[in-house]
């Protein structure tokens, strides 16, 4: 393997992904793997945990509810005193509910915010408390493009991923002297179960087609470069960083 390649080598790391049975992040899991890393898929439901672990040889299943800060202390902390050392976090449990603000259900925009952010908050806390204890540790959070733009229907989610970009900013300056290292990838308009109604409407396919410069939807594998190369050691000096992979849709008007 030439130096230029061992950068992004992730063999001998742990990386656990939240929220990671389907879509988004079970893509980057499969990514994370291709890599050489130990997977560790995370959700509520084990049985599509276990479904999504036997496609990735080795991978390894950690269910908890990651809005629940003491299931998420008790899960993290046991699966580091069994031995299990975790050198990547990717933070991408999240969820999306669309309705006009004035509309807008009290009870939709609290699970929003459990799920989207406090999710964030409480998993990344878990999970840095060792790897600052260890001095180095790689922290990626999933973001949005929302994070800089917003339409209608979604502003209470627009809110939430804004909120994922600047405690992203927060956990880096609060970590890095630590030896951690906590970007995030904001994704633009992709293909996945969390859309399917977006990508099942001509109406707004033909608009995204059109909005974004690269003319179509992102597929969830070209995701995974910007999740390898921020969990390496290609990363070592990068922190803080919003990674938008979006087609170029926030570059252009």
């Amino acid at each position: 393997m030439t130096v230029g390649l061992t950068l992004f080598d992730l063999h001998g790391k742990r990386a656990l992904i939240t929220g990671s049975s389907q879509g988004i992040g079970f893509a980057l899991a499969q990514g994370l793997a291709a890599a050489g890393a130990q997977v560790v898929l995370n959700g509520r439901d084990l049985a599509k945990l276990e479904t999504a672990a036997a496609a990735i040889p080795g991978a390894q299943t950690l269910a908890f509810d990651a809005t629940d800060h003491h299931a998420v202390r008790a899960a993290v902390d046991g699966f580091e005193a069994a031995g299990n050392p975790i050198d990547i976090l990717v933070n991408n449990a999240g969820m999306q509910h669309r309705a006009p603000l004035e509309d807008f259900p009290p009870e939709a925009f609290e699970r929003l915010l459990q799920t989207n952010i406090a999710s964030v908050f409480h998993v990344g806390q878990a999970v840095a408390r060792h790897m600052i204890a260890r001095g180095r540790g790689k922290i990626i959070n999933i973001a949005s493009v929302q994070t800089a733009l917003a339409r209608p229907s979604i502003a209470p989610y627009t809110a939430t991923k804004g909120a994922v970009g600047n405690l992203t900013k927060g956990m880096a300056t609060d970590w890095a002297k630590h030896g951690l290292n906590c970007n995030a990838i904001a994704p633009g308009y992709f293909d996945t179960p969390l859309n399917a109604a977006l990508v099942a409407d001509p109406a707004f396919s033909a608009w995204l087609e059109k909005r974004t410069p690269a003319g179509r939807w992102g597929q969830v594998q070209e995701l995974q470069g910007a999740c390898i190369f921020l969990a390496s050691d290609a990363a070592s000096f990068v922190n803080g960083h919003i990674l938008y992979v979006d087609g170029g849709i926030t570059a252009s008007l």
